[in-house]
């Protein structure tokens, strides 16, 4: 990751220097110093941005004519900011967002809530820090700085038996200091959203307008990669923002009532899954611009005239992913200072679930997305394959398994293979000699199908006994197909699989959720690449090179295993797609 974003994890101990801007940026080959007047809101004198740099046509070719990198190293102030205040001899805490998973005795691991002592931020991914008796490497990217900074590690909560945590110190915590505890989260959420409109402001003005008016360099396709819909997330956020402040007591900030504004923009929020599951794409197609000189000296042109802080645009653009994973731990720590008699405690313990809920459905669509890769690995395994991709309609596997099927109209019985997915079932037969190979039959279109549970007995449509039988029955056709199952325990498991099939079907339709073309076309080109090939293919490392960019000789040469947007919670059960697939010896190693 380019930077740890630095507007929305300083706590309020640091926030005055949030606010700096570098006064001058000195890069090689460049003929001007850059300067940034700031007027008294924080605002940027735009006016005499224009008078120091000239037009964006000058700008761009003095950068063009330099052998300015992209990607440089530096920051602004906030990285001195937190040095500074480590060499002074003051504490800086910090708290994992993420698992750090690490096999490497030069990392620090740590669980999602772990407060960590930062004892050196010098490099802008990897920062120094202890646990305890343990000191390491980590990445900066998985934590936040704690707010109250000032809060004794005594009256942190810790984790007792179970994983909860054990909250009973706080209860002897006066009542003033709670409150002023609660004012400085209060104030951090106020100000982390008006930082945060401002960030994407500068992407929306300083980067897409600019990139729309060069057609000769994007197409519109390619800008919706890049940007996704960060448009439609700054529109949503600029409301949000004006809710909060009406809710905002600024004379008594912790008698601020701001749990009903998350309650109230929860659906809305949702809007951050289809960003996050673009944002991998969004990394790989600038990845591949910025092979080419001419993107990376427009790029930073951008950056330089809306004057913004020295972090590339792949850093920018982790901000939403960043955000919407740190609103269920901005409200867990403001409940922890909420009182129950409090007018908004109710409110906030409601928006850190629905918050939690909205995180929840990101990572179930981040599973899906992962899982169009294991479906197109699993098509090109199939010979003989006919019609569509099962991807043109379909993006998970419910439920696998062998059945008779039998055929009118000599009521011929066949053994199958069976592959239910979301929308279609696709019906495979075993090779007669090699029974790990399947060839492709014929698939059933689930859309037009009612599900009909069969007595054991005579079937008066078949005319034949049967034995844990059921019956697919299109209702434009009248068409009707009879499976049967060897044992009554597998006949329920296929009953139960086309009601999950059903409902996962109305849940995709409720959330929006859909798979782009490009996703669908990516996820088959691998596929076919890796059957090629003839063995497993590696993971993708563009993503995770853009991810962690490491420029300090001595850091860690090996990637932390980032769960991008799992939060502080139990682990989800894994995905039973290869559990489904596992009998199949194709998948097999």
């Amino acid at each position: 990751i380019a930077s740890p974003v630095v507007f929305d994890i300083l706590p309020l101990k640091l926030h005055p220097f949030s606010q700096s801007t570098p006064t001058g940026l000195d890069c090689v080959g460049w003929k001007r110093r850059i300067s940034a007047p700031v007027i008294a809101d924080g605002a940027l004198d735009k006016t005499a941005l224009t008078d120091n740099v000239g037009s964006e046509e000058d700008l761009y070719e003095d950068f063009r004519s330099s052998n300015h990198r992209y990607g440089h190293p530096g920051g602004g102030g906030e990285q001195l900011a937190i040095n500074e205040l480590i060499s002074d001899g003051s504490v800086v805490y910090a708290e994992a967002l993420w698992d750090h998973v690490t096999m490497d005795d030069q990392e620090l691991g740590f669980k999602a809530g772990d407060v960590i002592e930062v004892m050196d931020a010098t490099n802008k991914e990897w920062w120094w820090g202890r646990i305890l008796d343990s000191e390491g490497w980590f990445p900066a990217s998985f934590v936040r700085l704690r707010v109250n900074q000032d809060e004794p590690m005594e009256d942190y909560p810790v984790k007792v038996e179970g994983g909860k945590e054990d909250d009973s110190r706080h209860f002897g915590m006066g009542q003033t200091t709670k409150d002023q505890m609660r004012t400085n989260v209060i104030n951090e959420i106020i100000s982390t959203e008006r930082d945060y409109i401002k960030h994407l402001k500068d992407i929306c003005e300083g980067y897409i307008k600019q990139c729309r008016k060069r057609a000769d360099m994007f197409t519109e396709e390619q800008l919706k990669t890049i940007f996704g819909n960060i448009e439609d997330i700054y529109r949503c956020q600029k409301k949000f923002v004006k809710a909060l402040e009406k809710k905002f007591n600024k004379d008594h900030p912790h008698l601020s009532e701001v749990g009903s504004c998350f309650l109230e923009y929860q659906t809305e929020f949702q809007i951050y899954s289809e960003y996050c599951n673009n944002h991998p794409n969004a990394c790989m197609e600038l990845s591949r611009l910025t092979k080419v000189n001419k993107y990376v000296y427009f790029f930073e042109a951008c950056r330089l005239l809306q004057k913004m802080i020295d972090i590339s645009l792949d850093g920018f653009l982790l901000t939403p992913v960043q955000k919407i994973c740190k609103y269920p731990l901005q409200l867990a720590e403001l409940l922890k200072y909420t009182n129950p008699q409090h007018r908004d405690f109710k409110d906030v313990e409601a928006a850190l679930n629905a918050m939690k809920n909205v995180a929840q459905l990101i990572n179930e669509r981040k599973r899906r997305l992962e899982n169009i890769d294991k479906i197109a690995q699993w098509q090109s395994s199939i010979e003989d394959w006919e019609g569509e991709d099962v991807l043109v309609r379909s993006s998970e596997l419910i439920y696998s398994g062998e059945l008779a099927k039998i055929s009118h109209p000599q009521a011929k019985s066949q053994q199958r293979m069976f592959f239910l997915f979301d929308h279609q079932l696709v019906c495979c037969k075993k090779d007669l000699l090699r029974r790990d190979i399947l060839y492709y039959k014929s698939r059933i279109n689930m859309d037009d199908m009612e599900i009909l549970d069969v007595e054991d007995g005579k079937d008066k449509d078949f005319n034949i006994s049967v034995k844990n039988a059921f019956k697919l029955h299109c209702r434009d056709t009248e068409e009707v197909h009879l499976f049967c199952a060897k044992k009554p325990e597998q006949k329920q498991r296929w009953l139960k699989a086309f009601e999950n099939e059903r409902r996962q079907v109305q849940l995709d339709q409720e959330t929006g959720f859909s798979i782009t073309e490009m996703q669908k076309k990516q996820a088959m080109l691998n596929a076919s690449k890796q059957h090629h090939a003839g063995k497993p293919k590696a993971v993708t490392r563009p993503y995770y090179d853009f991810l962690m960019r490491q420029k300090h000789p001595t850091l860690p040469t090996t990637l932390p295993q980032q769960q991008v947007f799992m939060l502080a919670e139990p682990k989800r059960k894994p995905s039973n797609f290869w559990q489904n697939i596992s009998r199949l010896t194709p998948f097999r190693k």
